[in-house]
């Protein structure tokens, strides 16, 4: 029985961190004596300490408390014994590099399909999908796998930004890039705009926020779906 939030991005324009999901942590971690932070996503400039105090402000708007997984001398027992877990944004390579390294994805896994309450923003929602390969950050570190936690059966493109058409950018856009994905990968892709998440409730996927989600099948033409829209059949 799954029971996941897997949001975009934690940071909206004009808000601070978690600031639009406050109302939802509550209901979704009720009962929560303590949620356990992942904080391996974030690269250096900022300590797990900093980062794990930043998800601790927003956290406690919400009446909720955390503690880094960094903080335990055995991070596999502190996941088995969590009754939420949170993974924040940052580098998805580094996260999955982090997880790897320290023997985390299976019991990650594992608890989560029991139905620990899970939030994911951005690389917390990438490391949800079959694998890492639709996101849009650098390969700083060479995890090795880019399989993923593979709750949920498509991939994930958090961020999702749509073509400018003022734009004097002649690069690839984000829907060029999935279409190079299923040139030799059939999975399909959830482009999430910012503001949106997937609620995962048991068997039900179901799209949330106020945008539109953009989906990619291999072979077939984009299209959109709007919110409250389930997305179980997305195979």
């Amino acid at each position: 029985m799954k029971n996941l939030i897997l949001a975009s991005t934690s940071t909206l324009h004009g808000q601070e961190y978690l600031e639009y999901l406050i109302p939802l942590l509550r209901s979704h971690f009720s009962g929560c004596s303590e949620v356990l932070f992942i904080p391996f996503a974030r690269p250096g400039g900022i300590s797990h300490e900093e980062y794990t105090s930043t998800a601790a402000r927003a956290f406690d708007k919400a009446g909720l408390k955390i503690k880094g997984l960094h903080e335990f001398s055995e991070p596999r027992v502190a996941i088995q014994k969590a009754k939420g877990i949170f993974t924040g944004g940052g580098n998805t390579f580094l996260l999955v590099q982090q997880l790897h390294s320290q023997n985390l994805i299976t019991p990650l896994k594992e608890v989560l399909e029991k139905g620990i309450p899970y939030l994911g923003t951005s690389a917390g929602t990438n490391i949800a999908g079959l694998t890492m390969k639709t996101s849009n950050d650098m390969p700083i570190v060479y995890p090795p796998s880019f399989n993923t936690l593979g709750l949920v059966p498509f991939n994930i493109n958090p961020h999702y930004l749509d073509p400018d058409p003022d734009s004097t950018h002649k690069g690839e856009t984000r829907e060029t890039r999935i279409k190079e994905f299923h040139q030799f990968n059939t999975p399909p892709v959830i482009g999430l705009r910012e503001g949106s998440w997937l609620e995962v409730k048991g068997k039900d996927i179901r799209l949330k926020g106020e945008p539109l989600a953009r989906i990619f099948e291999a072979g077939k033409e984009a299209y959109e779906v709007e919110p409250e829209t389930l997305l179980n059949d997305l195979t």
